[in-house]
């Protein structure tokens, strides 16, 4: 599950980055952003690789903390994108992406508490409350995304793949907690 939350949420990252192109904005704080969603998803995606190693907690939650600096440097780009936004005369765009920056920090803040908590050896509860706090942050980033051009197909793509993210990692957040999925439709009911 979390594997597809890294991968997930890198491909959203570029989608962001085609959209500057779109808004004419290409290579400026907003694509930076964008880098810095990617990046943090190639760290996600290789935490979940290591999790499969038991030798390998501590680069576990080197990956987590390196997201989350990702993300961090990610909402400073967006302040930047801010600053640009306003000297370029565009207010609204400017609103777009200052609806951004809370998401995207509070992504970050939890992303990192995950990766101390599994430093504190916490319960895998605490984890997984973390992962689903981060998961909630996501997915506002994700609406705030998906607003910054409702016309483009690439803003629509990134915020949908960051919503598939958020959910993927909510649900890993739930299953450290030892909730239960929910029952599936149709006859998938019989596997579980």
């Amino acid at each position: 599950m979390f594997s597809q939350t890294g991968k997930a949420l890198a491909r959203s990252g570029e989608l962001l980055i085609d959209l500057t192109t779109t808004l004419s904005l290409y290579g400026g704080s907003l694509s930076a952003t964008g880098a810095c969603i990617r990046n943090c998803g190639d760290c996600l995606a290789q935490a979940a690789a290591s999790c499969r190693f038991k030798t390998a907690i501590e680069l576990v939650i080197d990956e987590l903390r390196e997201g989350a600096d990702c993300l961090k440097e990610g909402g400073d780009k967006l302040g930047s994108a801010v600053k640009e936004s306003e000297v370029d005369g565009d207010a609204v765009l400017m609103n777009k992406i200052q609806n951004m920056i809370g998401p995207i920090k509070n992504a970050a803040l939890h992303l990192e508490e995950t990766g101390a908590s599994i430093l504190r050896k916490e319960s895998v509860n605490e984890v997984g409350q973390q992962l689903i706090l981060c998961g909630g942050a996501l997915e506002a980033l994700a609406v705030a995304v998906g607003e910054l051009d409702p016309s483009s197909a690439e803003g629509q793509l990134s915020s949908q793949r960051m919503v598939y993210a958020s959910q993927q990692m909510i649900l890993a957040g739930k299953e450290l907690r030892g909730e239960k999925k929910e029952a599936g439709k149709g006859k998938s009911w019989i596997k579980g």
